[in-house]
Formats: C-alpha cells, sequence, structure tokens
C-alpha cells in the first residue's frame, strides 16, 4: 500500500510539472506574439510616409482650374491614419519646378485600405504635370 501511493505521488508531480510547462510556453508564445505586434504598431506610428502612398492624375477644367484626382493607400498593419499631407508638385515641359503646394485629406484610413480624393487648384502659368507625394500624417 505504502509503495502504491508513493508511486502515485510521483505521477500526479510528475504530470503537474509536464502540465505548468506546457502553460508556461503557451504563456511565451502569446507574450512573444504581443510584443512582436506591440514593436510594429510602435514602428508604423513612428514612420507613416513609409507605409502610406499616393497615386493619382491631373486634367484641366473648363475654366482653367487644374483638378487632382487621387488615390491614398494605407500598406500598415496595425496602424491608421489621419490628416494626410499630400505635397504637390508643380513641373514645366522641360522638368523644372514651378511650385510645391499642399493638400491636407482630412480622412481616416484604416490599416490596409485606400481612399479617393479630389481637389482643384490654379496652376501656374507653364505647368506641364503634376507629381504627388505623402509629406506627413497623422496617427490615429
Amino acid at each position: 500500500m505504502k509503495k502504491i501511493s508513493q508511486a502515485f505521488l510521483m505521477m500526479s508531480l510528475v504530470f503537474t510539472a509536464c502540465n505548468s510547462h506546457d502553460k508556461t510556453a503557451e504563456g511565451r508564445v502569446k507574450d512573444k506574439y504581443e510584443q512582436t505586434k506591440e514593436t510594429l504598431a510602435q514602428t508604423e506610428k513612428k514612420n507613416p510616409m513609409r507605409f502610406l502612398s499616393v497615386a493619382g492624375n491631373d486634367r484641366k477644367n473648363l475654366i482653367g482650374q487644374t483638378v487632382i484626382k487621387g488615390t491614398i493607400t494605407n500598406k500598415a498593419t496595425v496602424a491608421s491614419y489621419k490628416d494626410v499631407d499630400v505635397e504637390l508638385s508643380f513641373f514645366s515641359k522641360t522638368g523644372a519646378l514651378l511650385q510645391k503646394d499642399h493638400e491636407v485629406v482630412y480622412e481616416t484610413i484604416a490599416p490596409g485600405n485606400s481612399i479617393n480624393f479630389k481637389t482643384k487648384t490654379r496652376a501656374p502659368i507653364g505647368t506641364d504635370s503634376v507629381t504627388m507625394q505623402i509629406y506627413g500624417a497623422k496617427v490615429e
């Protein structure tokens, strides 16, 4: 009887030790995942221009304004951005920079999403093309 109770005690200690090890390993995996997620979020919040892109085109309307249509895309996986500042650069036929202007798009862009925007402006005389790039953004 004494041997059976000692064997039972030893087996219960072994199973308890194995079971707690599994919980600890699972906890470490979750902690590492959360830590990686936080690090990714911090990176995305510090560098909005790295995760935002803009593309679009321009045309003249009937009253001589330049109409610029674009799409801003958020390539981040965690961070949302808002109040995106788009820098517009106006170039001549020879490629000379004529003027720079800024357009702030007051919308929130969720991770992995895109938004469209449209603006009208008076381009400088001699403008042949307009380029766009992200100048800044706020993290939501």
